[in-house]
């Protein structure tokens, strides 16, 4: 194997440009860097075309955009300002609100999965940011964070958790992922908050919030946009009550973003204006992550680290799974670790700390979770900007703490 094989120089310069890109000349969004990074590795050779094309998990693209579908809808018909109130009007200060946020959101993430609170949140964050002339940074980073951690507690917060309670020997996936995360995810999202007032305190705000509730501005899309967002959760019940009787109805998370965008897609007059305007960009980052992803996979470089240490090391599991997860994205670091614990013959435990650390390692980083991605590429086209540092400098310590509580609690238990 070589030293770094060119792909890997690929994305090591992908990290290295979306880390710099606010502070050189060319201004450079996410999606074009992760663009730019799959067609290198393309047009040198690294990974055939039809390869390239069978890299895309369409299963991903299909939820997500089924999902900005709803998400756009909600937005541009006015009924996602109507929710917000909903849920936020009792928050009247800024801690108040930053605290229902994390809590709102996270919690929701562990049963809508958290690309959905993420598609959903951010122009949430944004209209309360605007309304309440609050800076809308640390409560975007705030999001970001909270739907990360929240999803660690469900079996279908994140498509790694699905992973792991599908193929981990895992007979009760539900009570199992609760008994052994429920504590630590909640003491890790209080963390989320103590991190956020501390790293933001001058943007603490001293006045009182009073809320208003806005007027739907399109009755027809927000009555099709409420019920493909009922459909939405009713589904995802449907889902849960099938897992957790072993009746197994196979209700994936692409029909249910699917069938539930459809009344908006057959029924809205102003359906081509809705997939015109939803967020294509985010889609091209993937489709770009995944062709990349696939061509580093294929080098077995970041395999080859992992040879000869002892798979089934709780604190080795979080930090392997933290690491790699930034290099290879967490669905492959889970395709890659699962087969290597069921071989060794682990057990739920360790289950749950694969499921822990290859999900708050989104935490650490930008590319760490696809719904950093989201929030922050759907927040820069509205004009605020999240850098690489703004992240980091809390997400690094975070993540840290946070993988302490979980080796605190899996090694207790």
């Amino acid at each position: 194997m070589d030293m770094f094989p060119f792909p890997v120089i690929v994305l090591l310069a992908v990290f290295i440009l979306i880390t710099l890109r606010q502070t050189i000349k060319i201004k450079l969004e996410i999606w074009q860097i992760m663009l730019l990074g799959a067609i290198t590795v393309l047009i040198t050779g690294q990974i055939p075309v039809d390869s390239a094309v069978k890299s895309i998990n369409m299963d991903v693209m299909l939820f997500l955009f089924g999902m900005f579908v709803i998400g756009y809808s909600l937005e541009a018909s006015g009924y996602l300002s109507h929710i917000t109130y909903k849920f936020f009007k009792k928050a009247k200060t800024f801690h108040s609100l930053l605290f229902a946020i994390i809590f709102i959101f996270g919690i929701g993430s562990a049963v809508l999965m958290n690309d959905t609170l993420a598609i959903v949140g951010t122009p949430a964050i944004l209209l309360l940011s605007r309304k309440h002339r609050i800076s809308a940074k640390p409560m975007l980073l705030a999001l970001c964070f909270a739907v990360t951690v929240g999803s660690v507690l469900s079996p279908i917060g994140n498509p790694q958790n699905l992973l792991i309670a599908i193929n981990g020997n895992i007979a009760n996936p539900f009570i199992t992922f609760l008994k052994y995360l429920l504590i630590p995810t909640l003491i890790n999202l209080f963390l989320v908050y103590l991190f956020i007032i501390v790293f933001y305190k001058e943007h603490i705000y001293r006045w009182s919030i009073i809320h208003s509730e806005e007027p739907i501005k399109d009755r027809k899309l927000a009555v099709l946009s409420k019920f493909s967002l009922y459909l939405v959760l009713f589904m995802i019940i449907l889902k849960i009550a099938s897992v957790a009787s072993d009746i197994n109805l196979d209700i994936s998370l692409t029909s249910i973003a699917l069938v539930s965008s459809f009344p908006i897609i057959l029924l809205s007059e102003k359906r081509f204006e809705i997939i015109r305007r939803i967020d294509w960009h985010t889609l091209i980052f993937f489709a770009s992550m995944f062709v990349l992803m696939e061509c580093v996979w294929e080098t077995k470089f970041f395999q080859e680290m992992i040879n000869g240490i002892d798979v089934t090391s709780i604190p080795l599991i979080l930090i392997i799974s933290i690491i790699l997860s930034q290099f290879i994205s967490n669905v492959p670091l889970v395709s890659l670790y699962l087969p290597l614990l069921l071989h060794a013959g682990a057990g739920e435990k360790e289950m749950m700390a694969l499921a822990a650390g290859s999900t708050i390692a989104g935490n650490l980083s930008i590319l760490g979770a696809a719904s950093n991605v989201i929030v922050i590429q759907n927040a820069e086209k509205k004009g605020e900007k999240i850098t690489f540092f703004d992240f980091v400098k809390i997400g690094i310590p975070l993540t840290i703490a946070n993988a302490i509580i979980y080796l605190l609690f899996l090694e207790r238990i």
